[in-house]
């Protein structure tokens, strides 16, 4: 079944764009003394640094180079724009515009080199994932090991008493300060698995120690 070919509207923006600015580096490039073949390579050199840039961006998590070097990119796209859009005699190119245009491919070149050679920050593994398997070592030599004597059973320590929990003064609490105490002690419950105490539901509520002791005791 054939598919059916619909315009986008973004991309033939995209295409217009890019040639447009294709255009204008090779404009800038032969203005500055780059003839033949060379003013051709330098719009393939800006628009290649910028794809390898904005890859590198949304490829990997630290990508504080890729920012730098797509700006630059950006910057010689622009610049090449405004400067031959009247703004610059291309029949009489200031110095420090030959200097750079000369110096471009040099700079190209090491931000492709430092974009496809930086570093990675290694993906974490997922939980319940195995780690890859190693070479196999082979099977395990025969080695006979001595059983020691067990020790002779311990008796078990002689119970302690527990000391009874000291009476929590009468304390009113009011019913909303209730309510609240006890959804901040679900939630405590929930990620933590234990009751919580009166010491930290009293640094969660910020009340009294005996208030906090009251409300303890009527959650439990």
């Amino acid at each position: 079944m054939s598919r059916k070919i619909r315009p986008d509207a973004v991309l033939v923006q995209a295409v217009i764009a890019g040639a447009l600015s294709f255009s204008h580096l090779h404009d800038l490039a032969e203005a500055a003394g780059q003839d033949g073949w060379k003013a051709w390579a330098y719009p393939i050199s800006v628009d290649l640094l910028l794809v390898a840039a904005w890859r590198r961006m949304r490829t990997h998590a630290d990508n504080r180079a890729a920012w730098v070097w797509f700006v630059i990119a950006l910057a010689a796209s622009l610049g090449a724009n405004i400067a031959t859009a009247g703004l610059l005699d291309l029949g009489n190119v200031p110095a420090w515009l030959r200097i750079l245009v000369a110096g471009w491919p040099a700079l190209a070149f090491l931000g492709g080199t430092l974009l496809a050679h930086a570093p990675t920050t290694p993906e974490p593994t997922a939980p319940g994932t195995a780690p890859l398997a190693g070479p196999d070592p082979g099977p395990a030599p025969d080695v006979t090991v001595e059983r020691a004597p067990e020790p002779a059973p311990e008796l078990p320590p002689a119970s302690v008493p527990t000391p009874a929990p000291a009476a929590v003064p009468a304390v009113a609490v009011p019913p909303a300060l209730l309510d609240h105490a006890r959804k901040v002690a679900d939630t405590h419950h929930a990620t933590t698995g234990a009751r919580i105490d009166s010491a930290t539901l009293r640094a969660r509520l910020g009340v009294p120690a005996p208030l906090a002791d009251a409300i303890t005791a009527q959650l439990a």
